[in-house]
């Protein structure tokens, strides 16, 4: 089972125990966080296509630390002309790890049972 979520402003394809780095979140390191805007899920080839959102589906995870990405270094420079300029930017991500992606409503035939069940009383 895979999901297409989108945190921050950017999708990501993720599975169970999958580690994904993800633009800083204000929340700190250990905090439980819940995802709610899932644009696809895959449940063993049945897919769902939210529009634009998937609902009855729960994802949970965890922020494991905060970490700053590689350097990019930007150079500009007009040729003959003397001029050179360098500067640099890290940019900050959270680690999350991806604990469970659960059906909130469940199979179809759960569904049925807890129905039958329900009219039984």
């Amino acid at each position: 089972m895979y999901a297409i979520v989108e945190i921050a402003g950017q999708q990501f394809k993720v599975k169970k125990n999958d580690e994904i780095f993800v633009h800083r979140l204000e929340a700190e390191p250990g905090t439980k966080i819940e995802i709610n805007d899932i644009l696809l899920v895959d449940n063993d080839g049945k897919v769902s296509v939210g529009t634009p959102h998937v609902e009855g589906v729960k994802i949970t995870g965890k922020v494991i630390e905060h970490v700053r990405g590689d350097k990019v270094v930007v150079f500009k420079k007009n040729r003959r002309k003397g001029y050179q300029k360098e500067t640099g930017h890290r940019q900050n991500f959270s680690k999350v790890l991806i604990d469970n992606i659960s059906l909130k409503g469940g199979t179809s035939k759960e569904k049925k049972a807890k129905k039958e069940e329900e009219v039984a009383e």
